[in-house]
């Protein structure tokens, strides 16, 4: 695929350019509380800009139902990309309409303008190839030319990710070919030791990847909620912790096709449990009890790894030569069920190798427990699209961006 860097070369000087963002960062009203995936998109629009090109910058956020809703409108996204840019960033209320082309027309040289929330359209999420098509072509009556550096929606077969490349000259920005240098690290000739630390809430959301890995990785950490299926897979009792009972029979069989393999699969051998949900609100002390993950009590939850887990996985991630990490270890946003998260991502930080932070929960987890992003190899902004990777799927977004 082209990169951005060739489009500079050829000069953008006064071409109107579409850049396809992920600006999908949550939000608590109106304010941001992370926005780490708008400093991501930052040096592409910056060039773009810089070069004299009239930047259109588009994103979806949250799940809109196809229509305008003000709960998830771009509008906080686009002024805090104009405070990291330093300069003035136009909105536009929707997305093809006349405020839309409007706010184009009256770009300089030079300018950004950031368009409502592409999910307030139907189009763009549509199944029905006819109207994703027409909505890819109002788009592409905005631009001359496509950067896609949205990678957090690259696995997504949608209207401005799959449709609107192929109307328009397309480049892929610079994060997204960052992206995708970092994840064939994972894929061609990777340097091992090669550890992958899995967690989040459900098992099912990574049986695809760890199907994968059980061929290509030296040794899996499994941690989360999803750990707790894997430990009633060995017969023991999890209590009322999170359970996918239904793939069980599937956890048995990675189970024993990782020892035939030789990979060495690690589950918690103690855990933080409580007997219900912590309150993420209030952040109340919870008052946990540490119990092997054997004998986890019928009435009880279990929230997080424990310290002598925590001590495991440091230590399995001590020479490691590439580290993927994917998923966070426990309740972390409460701060009695964050320290097992912490000490994985201090165990990275510690790790001799090359690492890797797979987006999502777990990007959100450095940021939240105060650790210094530029200390790891790569903090990705998709970990849906990054876990498609490495599950060997074809990604829409990146096959419309090839030549």
């Amino acid at each position: 695929m082209k990169t951005i860097d060739e489009l500079l070369s050829e000069g953008v000087a006064g071409k109107r350019v579409f850049v396809r963002a992920d600006l999908n960062v949550p939000l608590d009203g109106t304010t941001i509380t992370d926005d780490g995936r708008i400093r991501a998109v930052v040096p592409t629009v910056k060039a773009l800009a810089d070069a004299g090109a009239r930047v259109i910058v588009a994103s979806h956020l949250g799940r809109p139902k196809g229509a305008p809703d003000p709960v998830f409108s771009l509008a906080p996204a686009a002024a805090r990309l104009g405070e990291l840019l330093g300069a003035g960033v136009a909105f536009a209320e929707d997305t093809v309409g006349t405020a839309a082309e409007s706010t184009v027309a009256g770009l300089a040289d030079g300018q950004v303008a950031v368009i409502e929330n592409l999910r307030f359209n139907a189009g763009e999420t549509s199944k029905d190839d006819t109207e994703r098509a027409a909505f890819a072509d109002k788009l592409a009556g905005l631009a001359d030319v496509y950067v896609g550096d949205g990678f957090g929606a690259v696995h997504r077969k949608h209207a401005s990710v799959f449709d609107l490349p192929k109307r328009l000259p397309r480049y892929a920005g610079h994060l997204i070919a960052t992206e995708v240098g970092v994840l064939r690290k994972l894929t061609d000739d990777v340097k091992r030791p090669y550890v992958v630390a899995l967690g989040g809430a459900k098992v099912s959301d990574k049986l695809a990847v760890i199907d994968q890995l059980l061929g290509k990785a030296d040794r899996l950490l499994i941690g989360g909620g999803m750990a707790y299926t894997f430990l009633k897979a060995q017969g023991h009792e999890v209590g009322i912790s999170l359970l996918q009972e239904d793939q069980i029979p599937t956890v048995k069989e990675y189970m024993e096709r990782a020892e035939k393999n030789g990979v060495e699969l690690v589950l918690p051998v103690d855990v933080l449990v409580a007997p219900e949900f912590p309150d993420l609100k209030t952040k109340a002390p919870a008052n946990p009890a540490t119990v092997a993950a054997d004998a986890i009590p019928a009435d009880q939850e279990g929230l997080d790894i424990g310290p002598e887990t925590r001590k495991l996985y440091a230590s399995k991630l001590a020479d490691a030569a590439t580290v993927f990490w994917n998923g966070p270890m426990g309740v972390f946003e409460h701060p009695d069920y964050a320290e097992g998260t912490k000490a994985v991502a201090q165990a990275l930080l510690d790790a001799p190798g090359f690492t890797v932070v797979g987006g999502g929960d777990s990007a959100a987890a450095v940021r939240t427990l105060g650790f210094d992003e530029n200390a790891f190899g790569h903090i990705s902004t998709g970990g849906g699209a990054s876990l498609e990777y490495l599950e060997g799927k074809t990604l829409p977004g990146l096959a419309a961006l090839e030549d």
